[in-house]
């Protein structure tokens, strides 16, 4: 195991932003024929406001694309032989690369399917008991955010009992991704946020 490899990490750190930066609604939703999924619901380009606009079909492509560019580059740190510190980094940098895109005028999504899929390379265990809580909370109450933000705060919770070498990169995860549901939150308070 590599601890540190410079001109690797900055490479797939590079690589993991400008992947994150790719923000697969809009294609899908072109590909589709669907209106601009960022005018729909929340204005968030992620699949939950691609379901609103086209249904399920169009919604699940555009989650695994978006799962799929976190999930890469992790797995190229880790085959890499990256340490697993490295492999945390790479993960943050395409979830922020969906959040914050280069090629979008740094206005981007929420980051949820980038860091499910960054999870499930770098610690499979935590993130599938995320995903299924936020499988129950969406199952039982219909909204999306509320499902989101619950599963992220459990992240690490979750990884502190399984997967405690993972621990601050749930946290970090976790502090993205609740400061980017924000609105959401003050209109789950107001009883305004949309469900599905």
């Amino acid at each position: 195991m590599i601890l540190s490899d410079p001109a690797i990490t900055v490479a797939l750190c590079t690589a993991a932003y400008l992947a994150g930066s790719v923000l697969f609604a809009l294609p899908v939703c072109r590909l589709w024929g669907l209106p601009d999924p960022r005018a729909q619901g929340s204005g968030n380009p992620g699949a939950t406001n691609v379901y609103r606009a086209g249904g399920w079909q169009p919604a699940m492509v555009t989650l695994a694309l978006d799962a799929a560019k976190g999930w890469l580059p992790v797995w190229l740190a880790h085959n890499a032989g990256l340490s697993g510190l490295v492999q945390a980094m790479v993960a943050l940098f395409a979830v922020t690369g969906h959040m914050i895109p280069a090629f979008y005028r740094f206005k981007g999504g929420k980051g949820v399917a980038t860091a499910l899929g960054a999870g499930l390379a770098l610690a499979p265990a935590t993130t599938l008991a995320m995903a299924t809580l936020w499988l129950l909370v969406l199952w039982r109450w219909r909204i999306s955010a509320l499902a989101s933000v619950i599963a992220i705060i459990s992240g690490p919770v979750i990884s502190a009992f399984i997967e405690p070498e993972n621990l601050p990169m749930f946290g970090l995860l976790a502090i993205l991704i609740v400061v980017r549901h924000r609105n959401n939150l003050i209109r789950l308070a107001q009883g305004r946020e949309i469900g599905l």
